[in-house]
C-alpha cells in the first residue's frame, strides 16, 4: 500500500533538506554547475529514500548513486538506518541484471524472425503493431531507472510509482522556489 502523496512530499522535502545540507557543508565555494549538480543528486537519492527500496525504480537510482564518491556520501547520511540493507539490495540486483542482459542477448540470437513474403494482411499488421509496441516499451525502459531489466507488466507498476513520485518531486520543488522567490523578494 502506498504512502498519500502528502506523505510523500513531506518525507522527500526533508530528506532533500537533508542532503543539500550535506553538500553545503562539504563545500562552501561550488560552482553554478557543482550546485546544479548537487540539487539534482540530492533530489534524486531523496526521492528514492523515500520508497526505502521498495520498488525496483529507487534500489536502480540508490546503486548508481552509490558509485558515485558523492553519492555514496549522501546515500549514507539519507539512508543511514537502512543504508546496508538497501545496498546489498542494490548490488544484488546489478548482480542479477547481469545474468538477465545475457539471456536477453541469447534470446535474441537464436530466434530471429522474418516476415514471409506471402503473408496476409492481418499477420502484417500484428507484426507491425508487435514492433511498436516492442519499441515502445523498450524507450519506456530506457526512461525509467533499472527498467531495462524489468518485465513488461512489472515496468508499468514501476513506471506508474515513479511518475507519482516524480509529480510529488516536481511539487514540492516548486513549492520550495516560490517560498524562495518570496524571500528574497521581500514579499
Amino acid at each position: 500500500m502506498r504512502a498519500p502523496r502528502s506523505v510523500l512530499k513531506q518525507q522527500f522535502l526533508k530528506k532533500w533538506m537533508m542532503g543539500l545540507q550535506v553538500f553545503g557543508s562539504a563545500k562552501q565555494s561550488m560552482s553554478i554547475l557543482e550546485r546544479k549538480k548537487a540539487i539534482k543528486l540530492s533530489a534524486d537519492i531523496a526521492l528514492a529514500a523515500t520508497r526505502d527500496g521498495r520498488t525496483c525504480w529507487s534500489r536502480a537510482i540508490i546503486a548508481d548513486a552509490s558509485k558515485d564518491d558523492g553519492g555514496k556520501v549522501l546515500v549514507q547520511h539519507l539512508l543511514s538506518p537502512e543504508s546496508e540493507r538497501l545496498k546489498k539490495a542494490c548490488t544484488g540486483l546489478v548482480m542479477e541484471n547481469k545474468r538477465v542482459r545475457c539471456k536477453k542477448i541469447l534470446k535474441r540470437s537464436c530466434c530471429i524472425k522474418r516476415v514471409r513474403k506471402g503473408a496476409s494482411k492481418v499477420v502484417l499488421a500484428k507484426s507491425i503493431s508487435k514492433r511498436i509496441v516492442k519499441r515502445r516499451t523498450q524507450v519506456l525502459k530506457s526512461l525509467v531507472p533499472g527498467g531495462e531489466f524489468m518485465d513488461d507488466i512489472s515496468l508499468i507498476e514501476e513506471t506508474l510509482d515513479y511518475m507519482v513520485s516524480l509529480r510529488a518531486q516536481v511539487d514540492v520543488m516548486r513549492r520550495s522556489l516560490a517560498k524562495a522567490t518570496e524571500v528574497v523578494n521581500g514579499k
